[in-house]
């Protein structure tokens, strides 16, 4: 069985690092623990990973943000994969930051990234993995904190969720998205 498993980010160093992009993040995180590398491949940075006899397709867009969907499309098509065995990896403003949500489904809430992908896909039917990165940032600063860099004492909870979502990949490829759900939705992080 095959997967795609798709990291939303920005490329370029500025974008290193920030919340927007730890899609990229998790996905690094995968392709790094099971042993894969990445290529620049058409409209991605895109590692090939082999895991209990599935194969996943792992990208990263080099598209920028607003124009995932293209990406997304692309390899979806190439590697003849189903929609429902995608899985893309996002940043969530609405969700705490000790919070990750899985569905099967769901509206962009926002995130030009996946709205791009529904514009270009015609449905909002495809496995979201949200990472929540809280709104603690003063009115009219919602760009500054996205694209801004986590702070020091946010670490170590951002690393546990980050190995959190790579079990969460491997889980949703494995027990399927229902059983995965009900773990994940539960699930609240303390570094402490």
């Amino acid at each position: 069985m095959k997967f795609l498993i798709v990291g939303l980010g920005n490329i370029g160093n500025e974008y290193g690092g920030t919340r927007h992009n730890i899609g990229f993040d998790v996905v690094h995180a995968f392709v790094s623990k099971h042993g894969g590398e990445f290529r620049v491949d058409r409209l991605a940075y895109v590692a090939d990973v082999k895991w209990k006899g599935r194969q996943f397709v792992c990208i990263c867009p080099t598209t920028f943000m607003n124009l995932s969907g293209k990406a997304f499309r692309y390899w979806l098509d190439k590697e003849k994969i189903a929609l429902e065995n995608s899985l893309t990896i996002v940043d969530d403003l609405a969700l705490p930051l000790d919070k990750l949500r899985l569905r099967a489904a769901g509206s962009p809430a926002g995130h030009n990234g996946l709205k791009d992908i529904q514009a270009v896909m015609g449905t909002d039917a495809y496995p979201k993995l949200r990472f929540g990165i809280g709104n603690v940032y003063p009115k009219g600063m919602q760009a500054d904190f996205v694209l801004g860099k986590w702070k020091n004492d946010e670490i170590p909870l951002v690393q546990l969720k980050i190995e959190k979502c790579v079990e969460v990949i491997e889980s949703f490829a494995t027990i399927g998205i229902d059983k995965t759900m009900s773990f994940v939705n539960s699930l609240n992080f303390n570094v402490n």
